[in-house]
């Protein structure tokens, strides 16, 4: 991916777009902890904080992420500070979408947008992929929703929360799962 400058409305200034290198690593961890998990997050729409205690992201997670030859993370940053993250990780006929994040005080200005048409575009044209796939916690309700409205569809295909594993939080309710949604790319 390129280094390109992406507006939208909702925020000051011109977003710069990006593949995020080791040296983001801790700045990505704290981006994604801050739009899930804590008080910090519920500025935001994206919070787990009803859900989940604990952490959402690691610095060994992140940084496989960022070094993984078959994926790559995006970022998107203004004025030097990363403000969004989203990952994607190629698989045989389809690309995954994780880790999406926008800082709380920036959600619902359009920044989510840009990113996740950026790693539409990339699966889509630099890959080759037709479909993105990605995995909701099922009580995210307003969150697959606003997946919905972006073209992406409910499989009905749920898989289990791996509880006992902190690696991705310590659960406050005893029935989460996720489901997966997928979106058909189009054409290239």
């Amino acid at each position: 991916m390129s280094e390109t400058t992406a507006g939208s409305a909702g925020f000051t200034g011109e977003p710069t777009l990006r593949t995020a290198t080791l040296a983001d690593v801790p700045a990505l961890v704290a981006l994604v902890e801050s739009a899930y998990r804590g008080e910090a997050s519920r500025a935001g729409w994206t919070t787990e904080a009803d859900l989940l205690d604990g952490q959402r992201a690691d610095v060994e997670g992140v940084a496989a992420a960022v070094q993984d030859r078959d994926g790559v993370v995006l970022v998107a940053e203004r004025d030097g500070a990363l403000i969004a993250c989203c990952q994607l990780e190629r698989r045989a006929d389809s690309a995954y979408f994780g880790m999406f994040s926008v800082r709380p005080t920036l959600q619902g200005g359009g920044i989510g947008r840009v990113m996740l048409a950026e790693a539409e575009r990339v699966a889509r044209e630099e890959w080759g992929v037709r479909v993105l796939e990605m995995k909701v916690i099922e009580q995210r309700a307003d969150l697959i929703a606003w997946y919905e409205r972006r073209g992406y569809r409910r499989t009905g295909v749920f898989s289990p929360f791996p509880y006992g594993d902190e690696r991705f939080g310590l659960p406050r309710r005893a029935d989460l799962r996720f489901e997966q949604l997928t979106k058909e790319l189009g054409e290239l």
